[in-house]
């Protein structure tokens, strides 16, 4: 009997396809406080190698010049608008859950997991993305909900990751993490968590090493996955059986990081 007890979700690109309303909401922001900012689908695609939409802002308005007091004030109006924005756009736009995420989650849910989300985005983008998508209920699927108003370090630091094991009261042993971007996977990997990766055209050029297996989606009973990497066991599509398999090959391959050596890292 397998001894995994919970799954850590990321948010952005792994429960849904948010990123590009993310660049049409930056875009939105810097053109609402004529920022010289634009960012196109190439150069987005680029700066996801930085974690937080704040740190994207302030590394671009950097190598434009700006500086001191200026450089913090316009990053954090920027930051605002942007978010407000982009809760506008979830609200308005039809989202929907990527292949094989609304199936595992109730699979999870009925044979007793918890589930939680570690994401360097907000809380408030978590709460309206979970409403929109699983409904009024959506938060209560994830009773563990980590994000960058609890945690400050971004990912790749595993703090976040840290942070979700403390608050599900689990061990590394017990829980298996699926991400879509290489700083989520490094973090993951940091805290002593191995990965599920599952990529998207912004990602998929990632490195992903590491991570115990690598597909484009979790894949449904008619619309298998394909796998980039690692051992998929015959599977088609990802089910709470095909994780507990993983999880325990992977245990076995290596040992997790202790409580201990988690506070260390």
């Amino acid at each position: 009997m397998s001894d995994l007890k919970a799954i850590i979700f990321d948010m952005d690109g792994t429960l849904a396809d948010t990123e590009e309303l993310h660049r049409r909401a930056f875009n939105l922001a810097f053109r609402e406080h004529a920022c010289p900012l634009n960012w196109s689908r190439l150069e987005y695609k680029q700066l996801l190698s930085i974690s937080g939409g704040r740190e994207r802002i302030g590394h671009c308005l950097q190598q434009a010049g700006m500086a001191g007091a200026e450089l913090q004030r316009t990053v954090d109006a920027v930051h605002q608008t942007k978010s407000a924005l982009y809760r506008q756009i979830l609200v308005s736009d039809v989202i929907k859950l990527r292949p094989g995420i609304r199936r595992l989650v109730q699979e999870c849910r009925a044979a007793g997991l918890k589930l939680a989300i570690a994401t360097s985005s907000s809380t408030d983008n978590v709460n309206t993305l979970l409403s929109r998508t699983f409904g009024s209920a959506g938060n209560d699927f994830f009773p563990v909900v980590v994000t960058c108003d609890v945690v400050a370090e971004k990912k790749p630091s595993p703090a976040v990751y840290i942070r979700a094991l403390s608050e599900l009261g689990l061990e590394t042993e017990h829980c298996l993490a699926v991400e879509d971007t290489s700083n989520g996977n490094l973090a993951a990997l940091a805290a002593g968590i191995h990965t599920v990766i599952t990529t998207h055209p912004l990602t998929v050029d990632n490195d992903f090493s590491g991570a115990s297996l690598v597909l484009n989606h979790l894949g449904e009973p008619d619309k298998p996955f394909k796998v980039a990497a690692g051992a998929a066991y015959g599977r088609h599509f990802v089910d709470l059986d095909l994780l507990r398999t993983i999880h325990d090959a992977a245990g076995a391959a290596g040992p997790y990081l202790s409580r201990r050596a988690r506070a260390a890292v």
